[in-house]
């Protein structure tokens, strides 16, 4: 009897536990501040920052996210490094999210050239590393870490570590680089460059049912997703472009260079899954042969594509080796 009280108390703290984190998943905190800012050209991203409580800060975290993503979707995360004593700032890339579109269509991801918002990261790094405290981390999630580790390699920032997530380095359909930019940009010269390069989910072919598998293999937290679209139908972005997709190439080819990677000697923690359908694991792995100051992590099955939003297992200790990175470069600054 004594065993199945223990074992019914421990469902019951497991399942208050999820609650608590669903709160915190599903809510804006009453610390933060969510405003929109300009940009050099005057365009408005929406921001999210969230200063470190305590007394002095342990340093500042700049979060960028994916291709369609949301600054919301990566609140569990930032309530982790929040509490931990660091100052987190995050914003919608320009055309997604709360950031306005760059195409007629409400719900297309479009861009002409990455290099715009490359500038648009240099234009809100420089700002942010002047007001707040060091040291400064970087991380970004797929689509944020091919423009993170392009603006590294042209110089635009100069932070003191990096972290990126399943970064797109390669897109996961056995297509070299050359020949899919080639394509795509056939296709932009045939349809209307701002025309949907396919109809559902995240990757031609794939129905908007198999969407989830696609990104993480955690129900709970992939409805979350869904959750904030239904409180702001502006935050959902459909699917690219096929101008996106041939900028998308066109960036790949240039950061993947060898030349291109090995310039760059910021410290950096990669974490990948070879089960993603998404983005090449193969090609993240070549990349983390060719940076100098990069350790790499790569799980197997038990991840798909968002690991910060996978179960916990999993997410649960892609947060401690971000931390132990984070305690590296924070005794590093001190040092």
């Amino acid at each position: 009897m004594a065993m199945s009280l223990n074992r019914y108390d421990l469902l019951k703290r497991n399942h208050i536990a999820m609650k608590a984190d669903q709160t915190v998943r599903r809510s804006i905190p009453d610390t933060a501040q969510i405003d929109k800012v300009p940009l050099a050209d005057g365009w408005e991203v929406r921001r999210f920052r969230e200063s470190a409580a305590g007394p002095a800060a342990r340093g500042s975290i700049l979060f960028q996210g994916g291709r369609g993503d949301f600054f919301e979707k990566y609140l569990e995360s930032f309530d982790h490094w929040h509490r931990a004593g660091w100052h987190v700032e995050a914003f919608d890339w320009r055309g997604q999210g709360g950031s306005g579109r760059l195409s007629s269509g409400d719900s297309l991801g479009h861009i002409s050239d990455f290099s715009i918002w490359v500038d648009d990261l240099a234009y809100y790094y420089a700002d942010w590393a002047a007001r707040t405290p060091g040291p400064h981390i970087v991380m970004a999630h797929s689509m944020g870490g091919q423009i993170i580790l392009r603006a590294l390699g042209e110089k635009r920032i100069a932070p003191d570590g990096v972290v990126l997530i399943a970064p797109m380095l390669g897109f996961k359909n056995f297509v070299p680089n050359a020949l899919g930019q080639r394509v795509a940009h056939a296709m932009t010269r045939i349809m209307a460059p701002d025309r949907a390069g396919w109809r559902y989910s995240e990757k031609p072919g794939q129905s908007e049912e198999y969407r989830s598998t696609l990104l993480t293999k955690s129900a709970e937290r992939y409805a979350d997703e869904q959750y904030w679209w239904a409180q702001d139908s502006t935050l959902r972005t459909g699917p690219a472009s096929w101008q996106w997709i041939e900028a998308a190439y066109r960036s790949m080819i240039k950061v993947a260079a060898p030349q291109f990677l090995s310039n760059i000697d910021t410290p950096m923690l990669i974490l990948s899954t070879n089960d993603d359908k998404l983005v090449d694991p193969k090609a993240i792995r070549h990349a983390s042969q060719l940076l100098k100051h990069a350790r790499h992590h790569e799980y197997g099955r038990e991840s798909a594509h968002e690991i910060l939003r996978e179960a916990d297992a999993v997410r649960d200790d892609a947060l401690t080796r971000i931390d132990d990175f984070l305690a590296q470069a924070e005794a590093g600054a001190k040092g």
